[in-house]
């Protein structure tokens, strides 16, 4: 190694050092200048060899002294007439160096830190063309900012994880003697920067900074004959030093039985050759297996001090990475507990980075990034609702929306980096064609965190698709009823995809619009209470209906106006036919614990059959035909002081629904507009049951119940 001693004579003076891709336009020659004259004092330049020349002629009275001299320590290198030395950034002959050191790349920087130590410098100035270290690469994570402050220790295991800027053996001189580095952009001279020193004690965030390098490969060999046998990890690394194949992640099972090494992807198959020859005997004898391959990954770091004082970064991490659909192939982890570093494959590369960045707070937002599909009354007043409170909750809860795709039926647009809400419809009409395959297609490839896909549509083909997004680490919001009360096999799987995958399938909208029915019934059982009985009015197009209908309104008005207020489905047949309620007492049934398909409900119609087998068009015609009957029925209805109501019941687990004359003295009765309302029989609330009433219908409330969803998905309460 290089030895340095402490300096004969101290003097205060700064030591710079500019890259050579700095010199690449020749007008930053003056910007040089500018720094270096504005700096002060004592000061010694580090530059390209061949820019000695050019930069002393734009310094005036500055000289260019070798490096042997200035490594010498000694004051005499700066005269009365010059306070600016310029050295020519070469190792010089005859100056001991490790063997680990590769100074083809890194001999500007190992030359300026051991001047700076041999001096001790004030400080050492790293110049280049970015701002300084930064908490994640912004190439792929937008919201990636600048670290200000860092040790040395981090800033090590940066630079030797894929962050260039310094050349990471030169970090060594100046940390052995205390002397702060600063790496500072060129372009921007009066920025802040990023110092190194020490220790820092910046900031109470665990993780520091996420570093990775792409386009990686795993080096994996094994076998049961690998176990206990002592000299076995010397001949790989022995094998792979003399190759000149550097390993820069390794992990063993404590079995023994098989070790994993991460090498660049160019190494890669250089790597098996020299080690498939070094264990040729092992393999021919089938005691170890030949060695294995595996491309197309890449490799992350997450590096922080304050790692050491956390407990549960480790398990945080990788059920963060686990829950957005993120495998992981290896890890490893030293005792220092500053670094944890492990592979995905390079397609989830961008994404682990965000999500990670995300979730430990390094981002000053945590994002959920929403698909939104469906943009009729409920899906447009969504869009309405996000985008005004949108500001609200950046500013409150630090959590920032982005819609990164709309779709309706047979167009779609998607934007990773955000749909701006005030001209969604215009870049929707402009988006590209859709079919289910391909908004699937698009929803996926995109892969990116924390995401949530919002179905407002009543399509079966959309509901199919939750599947799909499910496994692949996608929370799904459904206000689309059809998945939750489709067969009882589908349900339970799509309920055991979230759970296992630690994603969300929230559909509380499917019953009642906003009220807080589905997530009550979660509470009672998840509380170990048991539902015994449930008796509800949850169709607000037929409270809307039967509590319009008078004298002057005549049934089948009632039922236009329904229509056309959009509290029914575009075809009202779909809630008068009680299959909209048979929908809904089916999902209450199954969250409340009842293994219930819709052909286990009985249905009683109180419109004629025929009603249903015609086209909609004849029922329109045909509907003024049952005016007379509803209005006897209403007038005889008010002198017994009574009013209909279409109730859905579950009695232990026998299900109906049908419409029942409810009397003055029932909890149904005062029942308004399209108000819901259920009863909740348990065994704790059993003498008086628990009643759930309000305002369960309308694009409003719906889209409102639909945000609240999302919310619980941020966990913002």
């Amino acid at each position: 190694m290089v030895f340095f001693g402490a300096a004969k004579n101290k003097h205060t003076m700064k030591v710079l050092k500019f890259g050579a891709g700095l010199f690449e336009e020749e007008q930053n020659i003056l910007r040089i200048k500018d720094v270096v004259e504005a700096t002060g004092g004592r000061v010694i330049v580090v530059v390209p060899e061949r820019q000695t020349k050019a930069l002393q002629s734009a310094i005036p009275g500055s000289q260019v002294v070798p490096p042997q001299t200035c490594l010498a320590g000694h004051p005499e290198i700066f005269t009365p007439h010059s306070d600016k030395i310029i050295v020519p950034g070469i190792i010089p002959d005859g100056l001991e160096v490790s063997e680990l050191t590769d100074l083809e790349v890194g001999a500007p920087d190992y030359l300026a830190s051991l001047i700076a130590a041999s001096n001790d410098a004030e400080r050492l100035e790293i110049w280049t063309d970015k701002d300084g270290f930064m908490t994640a690469d912004p190439a792929s994570v937008k919201t990636a900012y600048l670290i200000k402050e860092m040790s040395y220790r981090e800033a090590m295991e940066l630079c030797n994880f894929g962050v260039g800027l310094i050349y990471s053996p030169a970090l060594f001189p100046v940390n052995s003697k205390g002397i702060p580095t600063v790496v500072k952009n060129l372009f921007d001279p009066d920025g802040t920067g990023t110092t190194i020193c020490k220790d820092s004690h910046s900031g109470e965030k665990a993780i520091r900074g996420i570093s990775s390098i792409d386009n990686v490969s795993l080096i994996t060999l094994a076998g049961t004959s690998m176990a206990g046998v002592v000299g076995v990890n010397c001949r790989v690394f022995t094998a792979l030093a003399l190759e000149r194949i550097s390993a820069f992640l390794v992990c063993q099972s404590a079995s023994e039985t098989g070790i994993s090494i991460g090498v660049s992807a160019k190494d890669a198959y250089r790597a098996k050759s020299v080690l498939d020859w070094t264990f040729a005997r092992e393999i021919d004898n089938g005691s170890l297996s030949p060695v294995k391959v595996k491309d197309g990954l890449a490799a992350l770091s997450v590096i922080g001090d304050n790692m050491r004082n956390t407990p549960g970064i480790a398990g945080q991490l990788f059920a963060t990475l686990g829950r957005n659909g993120i495998s992981v192939s290896a890890f490893a982890q030293d005792a220092s507990e500053s670094n944890i570093s492990f592979i995905v494959d390079r397609g989830q590369l961008r994404k682990s980075l965000n999500v990670i960045h995300d979730s430990f707070f390094l981002s000053e937002y945590q994002e959920l990034n929403l698909f939104l599909c469906g943009i009729g009354t409920v899906g447009s007043r969504l869009i309405a609702q996000i985008q005004s409170q949108r500001q609200k909750l950046m500013d409150e809860h630090d959590l920032k929306i982005n819609v990164v795709g709309i779709a309706r039926s047979v167009k779609g647009v998607f934007d990773r980096d955000g749909i701006d809400l005030d001209n969604w419809r215009e870049r929707l009409e402009n988006g590209v064609p859709l079919t289910p395959a391909r908004l699937r297609d698009e929803v996926t490839s995109m892969n990116i965190f924390n995401s949530v896909f919002v179905d407002c549509t009543a399509s079966a083909d959309i509901a199919a698709l939750y599947e799909d997004f499910l496994k692949r680490g996608i929370s799904v919001v459904a206000a689309n009823k059809i998945a939750a009360s489709s067969d009882y096999s589908n349900y339970k799987k799509l309920k055991d995809i979230s759970r296992q995958r630690g994603v969300k399938y929230l559909f509380e909208t499917n019953v009642g619009a906003g009220l807080p029915i589905i997530g009550t019934i979660n509470d009672l059982r998840n509380s170990g209470d048991r539902i015994l009985k449930m008796e509800a009015v949850v169709s607000g197009t037929l409270n809307f209906i039967f509590n319009t209908l008078s004298e002057d309104i005549p049934f089948s008005q009632t039922v236009r106006m329904a229509k056309e207020q959009g509290f029914s489905e575009p075809d009202p047949r779909m809630d008068l036919s009680g299959t909209d309620v048979i929908r809904k007492l089916v999902i209450l049934s199954r969250e409340a614990g009842y293994k219930v398909n819709m052909e286990d409900v009985e249905a009683n119609l109180f419109i004629p059959k025929s009603f249903f087998d015609c086209s909609l068009d004849e029922f329109w015609a045909r509907l003024p035909e049952l005016d007379a009957q509803f209005e006897a029925d209403r007038k005889r209805l008010k002198a017994e002081g009574k009013r209909w109501r279409f109730v859905a019941t579950n009695d232990k687990g026998k299900c109906s629904v049908s419409l029942k004359e409810i009397p003055m003295q029932h909890s149904f009765y005062v029942l308004d507009g399209s108000n819901n309302i259920i009863l909740l029989t348990t065994e704790r609330y059993n003498k008086h049951p628990m009643l759930i009433q309000g305002y369960g219908a309308g694009a409003e409330v719906t889209a409102a119940g639909v945000f609240a969803d999302i919310m619980s998905i941020a966990n913002i309460r």
